[in-house]
């Protein structure tokens, strides 16, 4: 299996050992690797231990600081795309990306460019979420897909699979978002360049330990982020 999944993490040391070992039990042969923002609970740390215990199957790239989800991914994907892998995944470390969820990924980018994983193909797939939350999902997705037109039912989704000539054409490195829009830009710019996209049902679950990232601020970085996008492009 020539694939690797790109997992930024900030602050996902509670986390981060369970998600190696269910990436492992899903696809085996699976690389990883570790984008840490110079975690303060010790993230990078351990991201180290597990390489040291799995080599040549995790690696870890340390940033000197948070600088945003975008750039994370950017700086991911140029340190991936120097070896050979085929496929490249996005994937989040808090667990609420299962790993079991990744065969279906394999088996559709086979014929098409980039897979999204989508909490919303099949009604509504997401587990410990409040109504309040829910709603504010919901909202987001229609919003995207109004500004953008883009009809996938899942707009913000960030469990992802790429064929690797696809990211490499994209031009991910020209991306002017570096939060969450980060996830619609890239999708988008996808979209836009007629790229093969499909989704695959899977059910979101909410975090067990560490805090969610989203607060007001990103939400209304997102608003204006989805409308700059649509002038851009």
């Amino acid at each position: 299996m020539h694939a690797i999944a790109v997992v930024p993490t900030y602050n996902e040391r509670a986390n981060l050992t369970e998600l190696v070992e269910k990436i492992h039990q899903a696809a085996k042969g699976l690389h990883i690797l570790i984008v840490d923002d110079n975690s303060p609970d010790g993230t990078g740390a351990l991201a180290d231990e597990l390489s040291q215990k799995h080599p040549g199957q995790i690696f870890v790239l340390h940033r000197e600081k948070k600088e945003g989800l975008g750039k994370a991914y950017v700086d991911g994907f140029n340190e991936v795309l120097k070896k050979d892998y085929e496929y490249i995944l996005q994937m989040d470390a808090d667990l609420s990306h299962d790993p079991a969820h990744l065969p279906r990924f394999f088996e559709q980018i086979k014929n098409h460019d980039l897979v999204v994983g989508s909490r919303y193909l099949q009604g509504i797939s997401v587990v410990n979420w409040d109504l309040k939350r829910l709603i504010m999902s919901k909202l987001a997705t229609n919003y995207v897909r109004f500004v953008t037109r883009m009809p996938f039912t899942d707009a913000t989704s960030g469990f992802k699979c790429w064929r690797r000539a696809a990211l490499e054409e994209i031009g991910y490195e020209d991306v002017f978002s570096s939060g969450y829009v980060f996830l619609v830009e890239m999708k988008y710019k996808a979209y836009r360049r007629g790229f093969r996209v499909t989704e695959v049902p899977i059910i979101f679950v909410e975090r067990k330990s560490g805090n969610s990232k989203l607060d007001w601020r990103v939400i209304w970085e997102a608003i204006w982020g989805v409308l700059r996008l649509r002038l851009k492009y």
